[in-house]
């Protein structure tokens, strides 16, 4: 790496720059892991196998629909779900061990004895195995665009659910990067960073599951009927069989149950037309309201929550939070929504109240969640600067200097 580092001459008794501009460090630093990157071929290799894992699963999503016409949407979630998820296998392996393995070929203290700052050694580096991650989600696209092709997408997510994806690799390549600038060993860091990928991930799942027995209470829960289903007002014994309405039972069950299906022909049914009536009994219900903030972090909620949503279409899943559930991503933003509502709005007839309706649209949580991350990988990476500043005046025991 050779770096014109000789300061203009500004007149008699101008003294030479013993640094480089903080954006020219950066870019030196960017340059090198790059080559180093282009040259090897395990890059391209990981590159190809990649796009195979990417094909084979959209090929399975399309035949499960059966190369339907009208499944964009699921399709391209499903899609975008995957890379998110071997996206955040693969930056750590790209960023983990972009210091230790320097400080293990004795190249770290090389550029630590340049005029480069431990910043720009950390932001280079950074930007290196960013970039190199992008490169999976840029091979990724045919395949992106071959789920759109099945049409009945809604445009407005695509830009958000891809840019949200690159951000989420950013995150996760600048977690690798602060603790391969603290780690000693680059076993260490690559298993470090994929704990903390993995806490970000799955612990934030875990968390909400352990936390729901300290949210849980006791309430009054009415029956539900619907005036205009006739279903809704067959009753049922201990062993299954119907009931008339003096509560004996039916003689010929076969010919009632198709009486009641030829009443309910025709008739328009709306799962939210029912009254609550009858006696009520005793359920325990879960104030997810009080811990959905744990999910905030959750790298999969963040890239959903961010995507805007279509309106519900007539008579589908207005259950759900009034927004159209066409895929994975956006039924995980559904779900993080009703978490948000409580059980007023998961529980129909609790103390025989009916529940309101539509759902509320709840606060975002993506910027939590982002913020949380995000001060995550910052705290990392600033104590991972001090560990490169030099003069070191204390080193780990076997650590290598040159």
């Amino acid at each position: 790496m050779s770096t014109d580092t000789r300061a203009p001459d500004t007149g008699a008794g101008a003294e030479p720059s013993t640094r480089l501009a903080y954006g020219q460090g950066v870019r030196a630093v960017f340059e090198l892991e790059m080559k180093q990157r282009l040259r090897s071929r395990g890059w391209y290799g990981l590159l190809v196998a990649w796009f195979a894992v990417i094909a084979v699963v959209t090929a399975l999503a399309a035949y499960a629909t059966g190369f339907s016409e009208g499944v964009g949407q699921m399709m391209f979630e499903l899609v975008m779900g995957f890379v998110l998820l071997f996206g955040l296998l693969v930056a750590p392996a790209l960023s983990a061990n972009s210091i230790t393995g320097d400080r293990a070929s004795g190249t770290l203290a090389v550029l630590q004895n340049t005029l480069l700052t431990p910043g720009q050694l950390l932001w280079g580096k950074w930007v290196a195995a960013w970039v190199a991650s992008l490169g999976f989600l840029v091979v990724s696209l045919p395949m992106v665009l071959w789920a759109m092709s099945f049409g009945d997408v809604h445009l407005p997510a695509v830009p958000a659910l891809l840019g949200m994806t690159a951000v989420e690799l950013g995150v996760a390549c600048a977690i690798g990067v602060g603790v391969s600038a603290r780690a000693s060993r680059t076993l260490f860091a690559v298993m470090s960073t994929y704990l903390l990928v993995a806490l970000l991930g799955l612990g934030t799942l875990i968390g909400f599951g352990l936390g729901m027995p300290l949210v849980a209470e006791e309430v009054r829960v009415a029956e539900q009927t619907w005036p205009n289903d006739p279903w809704s007002a067959v009753e049922y014994d201990a062993q299954g069989r119907a009931l008339d309405a003096e509560g004996r039972m039916i003689a010929d069950q076969d010919a009632y149950f198709r009486d009641l299906d030829r009443q309910s022909q025709g008739v328009e049914w709306d799962p939210n037309d029912y009254v609550c009536s009858g006696s009520t009994y005793t359920q325990d219900v879960f104030h997810t309201e009080r811990i959905t903030w744990l999910l905030a972090a959750n790298p999969f909620v963040v890239v959903a929550d961010a995507a805007p949503t279509r309106a519900v279409h007539e008579g589908s899943a207005a259950d759900f939070g009034g927004t159209a559930s066409d895929g994975p991503m956006a039924s995980i933003s559904s779900a993080v929504r009703l978490s948000q509502a409580g059980p007023a709005y998961q529980v129909p007839c609790i103390d025989g109240v009916k529940r309101a309706e539509p759902l509320p649209d709840g606060t975002p949580s993506w910027p939590l969640g982002l913020g949380l991350q995000m001060l995550l990988a910052s705290g990392l990476v600033v104590s991972g600067r001090r560990r490169l500043a030099t003069p070191a005046g204390r080193l780990t025991a076997g650590t290598r200097v040159a």
